[in-house]
């Protein structure tokens, strides 16, 4: 038998330890097997882990459409039996353990709206706790499993007829900005009858009616795009505590035209920690701070523990002895990083000890004993668990970067969690309170290890601002050293978003791609989230030259690996990254076929259209009527490089995306057009922005496989 040459075995070996050693290529209808979990939440005594699943099933008899479902299942921690299924019927997600562990809540919808049931573990159906006219979600028990938090969002016309709520049936102190009105004035009842014909009053009234039928929207609000529609409705989330016995009344622990966003007991029961903006002389739309809280659980001795103008105080959570207050703070810039801190719950601002760490933390919880602080934060490329020692301020990652950890709960020196790895999207692990000793406790996605996958090669470089730029190479499925392949570039959106080997959200995207005969690039570009606040800010006035020079430079390093077909090099990218390829088109010709989707292309445009139009003052400093603003705008706007765009080009929007806005993605294919360029731009009915990560599946089958069919026409 004739011997392997060594730089045979290496390319042979290469080809290997990149790629999954199944047997089928992953199919573009394999994403509808992906099933994701979350929700993860330990009972007190850590013997059991409730979790919730989202499947994908068909959509009644169709052969076509598809449906998501949001279930319950739960698993003992001791290895003793498989995970089981808790629900079956309508969707149910946000579980939350009783103390004693025989009990869960959870939410549901009911007649409309979300309530809570509750589940006894002994075994029959769930009960319905609440039948609240406003809804009910994030339940929280009590410890001594009495009683349980919960919220709801109460809308404007019904908080100022509410007298619970709204005792004296008062108007807010802030304008609410009708012009021509004095002290909120029209926001009082009236008893004027509506007649179109009758006096200023009754006119009032009968517009009123208008608006109220849904024959007129009238706008007041700077705020009035949501992810799907315009709106003129304004909403304020309060907490409830209700006694966990059907039927039982809700008490509200908090009042008023302010809004809050969490809330939690603390471990005596007495009260409640909370998070929110409250008072403000400013209309919520205009005020960006938040405030923490506390408040007895009957509502009164409602007080402030911290809060600041032009700070943002978020994420309370109580050490179990309740002596400690673990927050997080920062400015209102979108563009920063919130900084962990403690203090005693007694204390002031000037007994905040804060923890440097570089990153955005999420999922802050403290351990047992209080000598330690768990978060998930984006770093690298993962979303590893970190564990600060409250002493020292040691922050040490328990998990790699290699993953991404979506959920976690720790009790009991035991710590679950959801794991996303290129091996496998979605499974939940078993291990200790240091993360050591990990075991995969779930099988929800098995199917994978029958798939020929693709494994991403890690590489860096240092860019023009001194930077230390990643990227990922991913090879065909098929990969057979010495040929050469098409190579798509996918970069990512945010533009703070980050991209690697732990995002699940590109999980099957790019595996679609490697077994379609495509090797894959994506990068990290200045800008990105998951390197600290200089790089995160790397992209300030700079959304354009700057990123593209890093993807570029990332696309030209795999190349000059040898395995690339320079004559094949397609660019895909949806949001910032729709904006991104635009750009890049109209000043670099190298590809063959490009893509945007859902992206944004004249930035003051983006500007009126956009629900995320802060990120224009944040990024650029100011707002297009200013001469400099201005000119900035357009010298970082692609549609202003339009006729520079030769590039076949194929562009994807939603009818319902009011994110970025869809009359943008209309300007550059009508502009393309005009030009005769090679232009082909595909709508899809109702979908949002969120069209490729939790969309109709249908239409995310159809985005993706049109633009892999669009790619095919111009590289074969």
């Amino acid at each position: 038998m004739r011997k392997l040459s060594n730089t045979a075995i290496l390319l042979l070996l290469s080809a290997i330890v990149y790629s999954q050693q199944g047997k089928e290529l992953v199919k573009v209808t394999d994403m509808l097997k992906i099933k994701s979990l979350g929700g993860v939440t330990l009972s007190h005594d850590g013997s059991k882990a409730a979790f919730s699943v989202t499947s994908i099933e068909p959509d009644g008899d169709s052969k076509l459409d598809y449906k998501y479902t949001n279930q319950l299942w739960m698993v003992p921690t001791d290895g003793s039996a498989a995970p089981r299924q808790l629900t079956s019927k309508e969707n149910a997600s946000q579980a939350a353990w009783s103390p004693d562990g025989k009990q869960l809540a959870f939410v549901r919808a009911a007649d409309g709206r979300a309530q809570i049931f509750v589940l006894s573990l002994d075994g029959g159906e769930a009960i319905q706790l609440t039948r609240f006219k406003y809804g009910a979600s994030s339940p929280s028990w009590s410890p001594d499993g009495k009683q349980l938090l919960f919220a709801a969002g109460v809308p404007l016309k019904d908080l100022l007829k509410d007298s619970l709520l709204n005792p004296g049936k008062q108007v807010p102190l802030w304008p609410f900005e009708k012009p021509g009105f004095q002290k909120n004035e029209q926001l009082k009842a009236s008893s004027a009858k509506a007649d179109p014909d009758g006096s200023l009053e009754e006119v009032r009234a009968y517009l009123e009616n208008n608006a109220t039928d849904r024959k007129a929207r009238v706008f007041n609000k700077l705020n009035f795009l949501d992810e799907t529609n315009v709106s003129s409705d304004m909403s304020f989330t309060h907490y409830f505590v209700v006694s966990a016995v059907p039927g039982a009344t809700p008490v509200a622990i908090t009042k008023g035209f302010n809004r809050f966003n969490s809330a939690d007991f603390t471990p005596d029961g007495k009260q409640v920690i909370l998070a929110g903006d409250v008072d403000s002389l400013q209309h919520p739309d205009r005020s960006l701070e938040s405030q923490i809280y506390i408040v007895n659980t009957n509502g009164s001795n409602f007080r402030m523990l911290l809060g600041e103008e032009g700070k943002v105080y978020s994420n309370p959570r109580l050490s179990p002895s309740g002596k400690w207050l673990a927050f997080q703070y920062g400015n209102t810039s979108f563009v920063s990083i919130p900084t962990l801190a403690i203090m005693p719950i007694n204390g002031a601002v000037n007994d905040i000890v804060s923890i440097p760490f570089d990153r955005n933390k999420g999922g802050v919880t403290w351990s047992a004993d209080e000598k330690y602080l768990y978060f998930t934060a984006q770093s690298n490329g993962g979303a590893p668990i970190y564990r600060v020692d409250v002493k020292t301020k040691k922050v040490d990652p328990l998990t790699d970067v290699n993953s991404g950890i979506s959920s976690f709960s720790i009790e009991n020196s035991k710590l679950v969690f959801v794991k996303t790895e290129v091996a496998n999207p979605f499974e939940l692990y078993l291990a200790d309170g240091s993360a050591q000793n990990a075991k995969k406790i779930s099988y929800f996605n098995d199917w994978v290890q029958q798939k020929k996958l693709s494994f991403p090669e890690k590489k860096t470089f240092t860019n023009s601002k001194g930077m230390t730029v990643e990227y990922w190479m991913m090879k065909p499925a098929n990969y057979e050293p010495g040929k050469k392949y098409p190579v798509v570039l996918d970069i990512h959106g945010g533009p703070s978003a980050m991209w690697g080997p732990g995002e699940s959200s590109m999980w099957h995207e790019f595996q679609y791609f490697c077994s379609k005969g495509y090797g894959v690039v994506y990068c990290n570009p200045r800008g990105s989230g998951g390197y600290g606040l200089d790089f995160l800010r790397g992209n300030i006035n700079d959304w354009g030259a700057g990123p593209t020079s890093d993807v570029l430079t990332a696309l030209d390093k795999a190349v000059a690996e040898g395995w690339a077909d320079t004559s094949k090099l397609v660019v895909t990218g949806g949001s910032y990254a729709g904006y991104l390829v635009a750009w890049i088109i109209s000043h670099d010709k190298r590809f063959k076929a490009a893509c945007s989707q859902r992206g944004v292309y004249d930035l003051a445009t983006f500007f009126g259209e956009g629900n995320a139009w802060r990120l224009v003052p944040n990024y650029f400093g100011g707002y297009p009527w200013q001469p400099e603003v201005k000119a900035i705008l357009e010298r970082e706007s692609p549609i202003s490089y339009v006729q520079n765009i030769t590039t076949p080009y194929i562009i994807f929007h939603g009818d319902n995306d009011r994110r970025t806005g869809f009359v943008q993605s209309e300007m550059l294919y009508h502009s393309l057009k005009a030009l005769n360029r090679p232009v082909e731009y595909v709508r899809h009915p109702n979908a949002t922005h969120e069209i490729t990560r939790s969309g109709d599946n249908r239409q995310r089958i159809d985005q993706l496989l049109r633009t892999w069919e669009y790619f095919e026409r111009w590289i074969k």
